[in-house]
């Protein structure tokens, strides 16, 4: 039985709304999409519920009336720029001495529950990128393997929760509940790259209309993300200034004479910014060096940002770009002197189903990368926004939106000798009966051996 999806990428300059039917098999075939002009958003966050929200609605109306599905449900991208990112570690027994689900669960929990957190921030993707099983590394999958000790490290991405509450009030503004929400970055990286690049370690960076994210991935796993408040808008402000000409005009400018590989000294007549009467001729390669310098500067930064990581060597696969800035000429050639001749290549999403014709551009990276995610095509195992564990090999549920069972809340407590979080009978437990209740001790007990 097949199921409809509904992704919302929800970017700085627009908003994209693809509605798909997924398939037993995981198939995905996208049977609508809408794309409006985003209105209430700085650098990817809401500074306006309401016009957020009507922006949000017409995109949604255009992929239903497309569809012809009236679907409630969404999963959400969320902009990198209010996040942060940290790592833990957990450790955990196993009782039976085989890894079942059921500890990967517990480890990956514990490795959040040691994470330390700060109070206003709330959990985006908890993403082990390393197990460890006795004492053997870098196991890829643990489930069935026989063990005592299983450990974890994991690359943890929060976000300000007033950030996110206001990202959900603008969707429920738009008669949408939110599913879950997904890094965009994170996103596009799931609809650009291949398991082969994701092994050989990966850097993708999705260079967008105000804002720029970088994800690395390294041995399959996601290891470093980072934000950059700088987009192709930039470029379209600093021509305006410096040409002196209106707004519309200089993005006009951008998209017609905008190359980092062509050179020309041919004069262009522009309006003057406050004068509708007179015009100025300015020379093309004054255009092209203000485009250059942005352009390379916004490289520069990036190529900061794989030095900090501490993962530049271990980027087998080179650079992935996407995203509507990608699409300047000669920005590859550019990229990979900037980077230290690092492969670079520019990328769309990967080929999809249905009416993918029309989003097969960099700019849909994201709202491609968000279906492709409800669907497990993450990380291994992942805990998601609504802290429920994922994993990439689980079963959807028949519903028209994807659901999965959250983590339970149980009691925890912290064993000192091991330092690993241990089952604690609740109250409720102590009410049963004796048989029972004897039957949950046991069950609490297992956990501390």
């Amino acid at each position: 039985m097949s199921k409809i999806l509904l992704s919302i990428d929800i970017g700085s300059t627009k908003i994209c709304a693809i509605i798909a039917e997924v398939s037993d098999e995981k198939s995905i075939k996208i049977i609508g999409s809408g794309i409006t002009k985003a209105q209430g958003l700085r650098k990817g966050s809401i500074t306006n519920i309401e016009l957020a929200s009507k922006s949000i609605k017409i995109a949604i109306a255009d992929a239903k009336r497309v569809a012809g599905s009236d679907i409630k449900n969404a999963v959400v991208s969320i902009s990198g720029a209010y996040t942060k990112s940290l790592r833990s570690n957990g450790i955990v027994n196993i009782p039976n001495k085989e890894i079942s689900f059921t500890e990967i669960e517990r480890v990956m929990r514990t490795a959040l529950y040691n994470a330390d957190m700060p109070n206003e921030y709330e959990v985006l993707h908890a993403l082990p990128y390393n197990f460890k099983v006795d004492d053997q590394d870098y196991i890829e999958d643990p489930l069935g393997m026989n063990a005592s000790r299983l450990e974890v490290e994991t690359h943890i991405i929060t976000t300000q929760k007033s950030n996110l509450n206001n990202l959900k009030k603008a969707v429920n503004g738009a008669g949408i509940d939110v599913d879950s929400i997904v890094l965009n970055g994170y996103a596009s990286s799931i609809a650009t790259i291949n398991y082969d690049e994701k092994e050989l370690g990966v850097a993708v960076i999705d260079m967008g209309g105000n804002t720029t994210n970088l994800i690395i991935h390294s041995g399959n796993s996601i290891r470093y993300n980072d934000f950059l408040g700088v987009g192709s808008n930039h470029i379209t402000n600093d021509l305006s200034t410096a040409l002196h000409t209106p707004l519309n005009v200089a993005d006009k400018v951008k998209l017609t004479y905008g190359s980092l590989t062509k050179e020309s000294n041919d004069l262009i007549e522009l309006p003057i910014i406050g004068d509708t009467e007179n015009t100025h001729e300015v020379s093309l390669e004054v255009v092209q060096n203000v485009i250059f310098a942005r352009v390379e500067e916004t490289l520069m930064i990036l190529a900061q940002f794989i030095e900090k990581s501490g993962l530049k060597d271990n980027l087998g696969a080179g650079i992935v770009l996407t995203g509507g800035f990608s699409k300047m000429e000669g920005i590859r050639e550019l990229a990979i002197a900037t980077f230290g001749s690092i492969p670079v290549r520019i990328a769309s999403p990967l080929d999809m189903d249905g009416l993918f014709d029309e989003l097969r551009d960099p700019i849909y990276s994201t709202a491609i990368g968000l279906l492709k995610h409800e669907v497990s095509s993450f990380t291994p195992y992942e805990i998601d926004s609504n802290k429920k564990v994922r994993h990439s090999n689980e079963t959807p549920s028949k519903d028209s939106h994807i659901n999965f069972s959250p983590i339970p809340d149980i009691p925890i407590a912290v064993d000192e000798e091991t330092e690993t979080m241990v089952k604690l009978p609740s109250t409720n437990d102590k009410k049963n009966n004796e048989a029972g209740a004897l039957n949950k001790f046991w069950n609490w007990a297992t956990q501390l051996f």
